[in-house]
């Protein structure tokens, strides 16, 4: 037997630009990794402890399948506490990192042929995933002139009879865009006009510079949003693997049926872990948020004194996206001669769309000594 036996779509898949990277990451030594969103900090010892002791208790079995009810109505509460929204736990489900909750979204509501408008640069499962559902991702290309953000007006050029739902990231993975009240609304009201369904990846929702405020679109839109989100980035626990999706029940209970066939329920250690840090949000978030930061200030303060470099405005999520036009390479050249100059490991902008070629992701996930040992290698650099 051989690979002929396998799906036509994996004898010859599409390149995966961001998985090379982290395959790439995982393998070499003596590198400084500003690649991967996986914030260096261990997970708050407070909810380690918390889950340690439940699981001493004997909290190793299944969960119900849709969760533990005490943290769907702690998700509830969390978000009613932070934005005034107002879900019952009905409306939530509990999934295996914020990603897995998308997957099973699109599988619920995607039929052949049914379009997902994306606007890009995005994070790029996005577009698989709507694939991988037999729908057809219709892109929407970002500008770097205005700092890539969510246009209302340019999603609604791209909107046909096909078009069952759109898919929005803010804060944003790449480009640290953040949506303003005005433009989410402009979104809710589009999505409310032509009864789409918004799909709003809120993984970052913490992740905010100085003076930025986060807007869930929900607020303007409740029965045309999912919310999907997760633990991972806001409490440093990407290991443990804890997502939600929350929205419309009717979307929820089929996002349920279609779970069931998957995987049965998130992990019960997980979710122990999961309904302590949400119980102490604010005290647990706080200095986690308060060291990207500070990270980010720096990258953005340091970057563009570097005369081939320039830096996208950050006001939210844990990245910078770097502009490297003015060196005249393409992003995936650019990031494989940074690699063999200068030992720093980043990744192109053409993983998150044609619209992110010529920048390249700047992951602020490792100490601040060492973003300055990285920025010291780029100033010595020439092209």
């Amino acid at each position: 037997m051989d690979s002929s036996k396998l799906s036509k779509t994996y004898q010859t898949p599409a390149p995966n630009i961001l998985a090379d990277v982290c395959a790439l990451a995982a393998k070499m030594d003596d590198v400084i990794d500003l690649s991967v969103g996986d914030p260096n900090l261990t997970t708050p010892a407070a909810i380690i402890d918390a889950a340690f002791a439940k699981a001493k208790d004997g909290a190793t079995h299944y969960t119900a399948a849709m969760g533990m009810p005490a943290l769907r109505e702690a998700i509830c509460d969390y978000y009613f506490d932070q934005y005034q929204l107002k879900y019952q736990p009905e409306q939530v489900m509990v999934t295996v990192g914020a990603e897995h909750a998308l997957f099973l979204a699109f599988q619920a509501i995607l039929d052949p042929g049914d379009e997902v408008i994306i606007p890009e640069p995005c994070f790029s499962p996005y577009v698989s995933q709507v694939k991988m559902a037999q729908g057809v991702p219709v892109i929407v290309d970002g500008k770097p002139e205005d700092g890539f953000k969510i246009d209302a007006d340019e999603i609604a050029k791209k909107v046909t009879a096909k078009t069952k739902a759109i898919a929005i990231n803010t804060p944003n993975n790449p480009s640290g865009n953040v949506m303003t009240e005005d433009e989410a609304k402009a979104l809710a009201d589009l999505a409310k006009e032509k009864d789409l369904l918004i799909f709003s990846d809120e993984i970052y929702a913490d992740y905010l510079m100085p003076g930025q405020v986060f807007t869930p679109i929900a607020k303007f839109a409740p029965e045309h949003v999912a919310i999907v989100s997760g633990m991972s980035k806001n409490f440093a626990m990407t290991g443990w693997r804890l997502g939600y999706i929350m929205g419309p029940e009717w979307l929820i209970g089929a996002v349920g049926a279609v779970n069931d066939s998957v995987t049965f329920a998130a992990p019960s250690i997980s979710q122990e872990a999961g309904l302590y840090a949400l119980k102490h949000h604010d005290e647990l978030v706080a200095p986690i948020i308060k060291t990207f930061q500070e990270r980010l200030e720096y990258l953005q303060t340091e970057l563009p004194k570097i005369d081939w470099l320039d830096v996208s405005p950050v006001q939210g999520s844990i990245y910078v996206f770097a502009d490297i036009r003015a060196t005249g390479m393409k992003s995936v050249e650019f990031a494989d001669q940074l690699l063999k100059k200068a030992g720093i490991l980043v990744v192109p902008g053409l993983a998150f769309g044609e619209c992110g070629e010529g920048f390249v992701r700047i992951a602020a996930t490792q100490p601040l000594e060492t973003l300055k040992k990285a920025v010291a290698k780029l100033k010595q650099i020439t092209w």
